[in-house]
């Protein structure tokens, strides 16, 4: 699933391909993935204005003006942009947006679990609210004393109610693992059992990896690749995830892997000592 950093690069890469365009035709080809109804959300995007993409955690908003048309790219989802009359046949495309500019801007998804859904932008903080989408990972956001009162209080272990968004927005398998080896916490550590000083290291890594994230246009292992058609190279980066077997890089101990809530979990069990109670 695309995290954070890919989003992001994303959006980025959707704003210098259609900002200021506005939406002339479209065809949805698989209606499932529309979230809100559909026959209100044709009617409303034609001839509507695409005045910015933006982005909320893994989110991403196009804003149109009283609506904002909300895309959640899931495991698969991508954007991608053709000249309208060359868009080339694929079973995976299933949104057809053409455009003012006479480019089409196409939505592909081969799980097919990715979402569109039409939501009024004054509604937009309560649409983020009910879905318990935490702060953005940035310092002016991202509160620690909000932070430790969370940790504090909680049975969960760290790496699984990191990536349940409500602590923080946008982490996800890749950089989670990332950001507990740079903290130097172990997966399975249970968060009240992390001391105020850890917590802000926590929260400190957090920003740090998933910023590093963005400036190298996120991580592309698998299928991933931005709104250009371009890959990440933040995997060249990667300090602990799809590192089995290697050397850590701060102490030398070879990095290990298990399954910790169905995931598939990287860490480095001497930096990461999980912690006897």
């Amino acid at each position: 699933m695309p995290e954070l950093p890919e989003v992001e690069t994303v959006r980025r890469g959707l704003n210098k391909l259609v900002r200021g365009q506005k939406i002339t035709a479209l065809r949805i080809n698989y209606t499932r993935m529309i979230k809100s109804d559909l026959t209100e959300l044709k009617t409303y995007l034609i001839n509507q204005t695409i005045h910015e993409v933006n982005r909320r955690g893994k989110y991403l908003l196009f804003e149109l003006g009283e609506q904002t048309l909300v895309s959640h790219l899931r495991m698969e989802g991508k954007w991608l942009s053709y000249p309208s009359n060359d868009v080339p046949d694929n079973k995976h495309f299933h949104g057809f947006f053409d455009l003012s500019n006479g480019q089409t801007l196409v939505y592909q998804d081969v799980r097919k679990f990715g979402t569109l859904e039409l939501v009024k932008t004054s509604e937009l903080s309560d649409f983020f609210n009910r879905k318990k989408i935490g702060p953005e990972p940035i310092e002016a956001d991202f509160d620690l004393k909000r932070f430790k009162h969370q940790l504090s209080g909680s049975q969960k272990k760290i790496k699984p109610y990191l990536l349940d968004q409500s602590l923080v927005a946008g982490l996800g398998n890749i950089y989670v693992d990332e950001v507990l080896w740079l903290a130097k916490i172990h997966p399975s550590e249970i968060a009240r059992h992390l001391s105020p000083q850890k917590v802000a290291e926590l929260r400190r890594a957090v920003i740090h990896i998933l910023a590093e994230g963005v400036k190298y246009g996120g991580s592309t292992i698998r299928s991933y690749k931005n709104a250009l058609g371009l890959d990440g190279t933040m995997q060249d980066h990667l300090q602990v995830y799809g590192k089995t077997g290697q050397p850590c890089a701060r102490c030398g101990r070879a990095i290990e892997k298990f399954k910790l809530a169905g995931r598939g979990t990287h860490f480095c069990p001497k930096c990461q000592k999980l912690k006897k109670v």
